[in-house]
């Protein structure tokens, strides 16, 4: 074996022994130390740690960080009796974590634990509160409650909640279709009032749309009446004064007119020789 070789493998040996009795903690991690699987210490900062060889020590890693629990849309029923679905979350994390170990021992398990707590402080809170509260009014001062009622519970596992907020808040599928009921049949009696005043005042516009046009065609026929009396009157003074300045010759034209509108070629006269009608068809020799 070659010098390098003895060297590679020695090396090898004391990264291996090294890494026994050595270990890392992240800043994001906490660390409880395992003796023969019973816990003997814990290290929270970050660093290079050290450590007894397995089996005499092992660790156990933790996460430190917030970590959020987001719970699945429960039924609450508030104090005037509405049923809610309130979908919740929550920020969480662990500050013991030998506690945490001895409890719940994994995140899937606190998270069980923070579904029983989580929904019955709501549930307990909720239903002290009516629905406008819960929805507008009082949520913020609701929620500090909740959070401050579930973090005290939440101590017994090794925990801390240092938030609890709602998402959504609805109303059951079943209400809400009676409430779209209702709203619509409120909304059709409102279009069909609505629609009635616009049909009352239509015909109110139609009746004085029609008296207007009455007024109108009576005024229009007065003042016809009247200009066709005017006229009438100018044309018997005009006529009267011809037949003063010329009464044989007014004769003959009036008799002309009157041979225009009584007589066409399909007029057939019998007159007596001496009408006067006759006088003027008579030939002169």
């Amino acid at each position: 074996m070659t010098k390098t070789m003895r060297t590679l493998i020695g090396i090898v040996i004391a990264v291996f022994l090294v890494s026994l009795v050595t270990y890392t903690v992240d800043e994001t991690e906490q660390v409880i130390i395992l003796q023969f699987g019973k816990p003997v210490g814990m290290v929270n900062n970050a660093g290079l740690k050290f450590k007894l060889p397995p089996p005499f020590n092992t660790i156990e890693r933790f996460e430190k960080r917030l970590l959020i629990y987001d719970s699945p849309p429960n039924i609450v029923v508030t104090q005037d009796k509405k049923n809610l679905v309130v979908d919740s979350y929550a920020r969480w994390q662990i500050v013991d974590p030998l506690l945490f170990r001895q409890t719940v021992r994994t995140e899937s398990g606190a998270q069980a634990r923070l579904d029983d707590i989580i929904y019955s402080d709501l549930l307990q809170e909720l239903g002290q509160h009516e629905m406008e509260e819960v929805v507008s009014e009082n949520r913020e001062d609701i929620m500090v409650a909740v959070t401050r009622y579930a973090n005290e519970k939440a101590k017994d596992f090794g925990l801390e909640i240092l938030d609890v907020r709602i998402k959504r808040t609805d109303l059951p599928r079943e209400n809400e279709d009676a409430i779209f009921r209702r709203m619509r049949a409120e909304r059709m009696r409102i279009a069909n009032l609505y629609r009635s005043e616009g049909e009352e005042e239509a015909l109110k516009i139609r009746a004085e749309a029609d008296k207007q046009i009455k007024v109108i065609m009576a005024d229009a026929y007065k003042e016809s009446q009247i200009l066709r009396g005017e006229a009438e009157a100018i044309a018997v003074k005009t006529y009267a004064d011809a037949f003063n300045k010329d009464p044989d010759f007014y004769e003959f034209f009036r008799t002309l007119q009157m041979y225009e509108n009584a007589l066409d070629e399909n007029t057939t006269l019998v007159l007596p020789p001496d009408s006067e009608v006759y006088k003027y068809l008579k030939s002169s020799k």
